[in-house]
């Protein structure tokens, strides 16, 4: 596994391990053992895996989501460190860096930051410039139901359209933060926004962020 996914996945289950089975997470109606039965079942169950994207197989999906939150939590987490089956393309080092990095760090981030006084990390330049290049690719899929025009705009100027119309709302703010914005945490991402008031307040409050 690549050094950042690696890191992020260790992180999340370490976390998972502190907090316990029933804590508070960013994901709607999930506590911690929904979030750990997730990344599992993502990895492990390609099968009832592609429920969340296709609608023919979401049935699927919640019936295999149960079995797995139904599981001992230390066993969720254990499986969560110890990574995909052997056979599974997330062994792959490509595909562990293309797939897990934004996965991990962005749920390591809904554990952190629903619980009571969280603080930013502080993440090296280079995660960020990693967590940057992955933002770039997926822009126009996490900004595409947007309901104004969104520009996501590094400290240093580098810029990506996540969504193309009027008016033009500008995000400003770390990659890390960007990703949050862009991934539907509005709420809890430190970034700047500017443009039209209403366009700010309607992409704020927007429920089509994401995927």
């Amino acid at each position: 596994m690549s050094t950042f996914a690696k890191r992020e996945r260790l992180l999340l289950a370490d976390l998972l391990e502190t907090v316990g089975p029933d804590a508070e997470t960013l994901c709607a109606g999930w506590r911690t053992r929904d979030l750990a039965a997730h990344v599992v079942v993502r990895e492990r169950r390609p099968d009832a895996a592609g429920g969340t994207l296709l609608k023919q197989l979401a049935p699927r999906l919640e019936k295999v989501m149960a079995e797995y939150t139904a599981k001992p939590y230390e066993e969720l987490i254990r499986l969560i460190r110890t990574g995909p089956p052997r056979l599974s393309p997330f062994q792959l080092k490509q595909v562990d860096e293309a797939a897990n990095i934004i996965e991990f760090y962005v749920h390591t981030e809904d554990v952190r930051r629903a619980q009571p006084e969280w603080t930013p990390r502080e993440l090296d330049p280079v995660f960020q410039d990693a967590l940057w290049s992955r933002l770039e690719r997926a822009a126009r899929l996490l900004g595409k139901g947007a309901p104004t025009g969104l520009v996501l705009r590094r400290p240093d100027g580098q810029t990506v359209v996540a969504h193309r119309g009027t008016p033009v709302v500008t995000a400003t703010g770390e990659p890390s933060e960007l990703l949050m914005f862009a991934y539907g945490r509005q709420d809890v991402a430190r970034v700047e926004l500017t443009g039209d008031a209403d366009a700010i307040d309607k992409l704020h409050e927007s429920k089509q962020l994401g995927i």
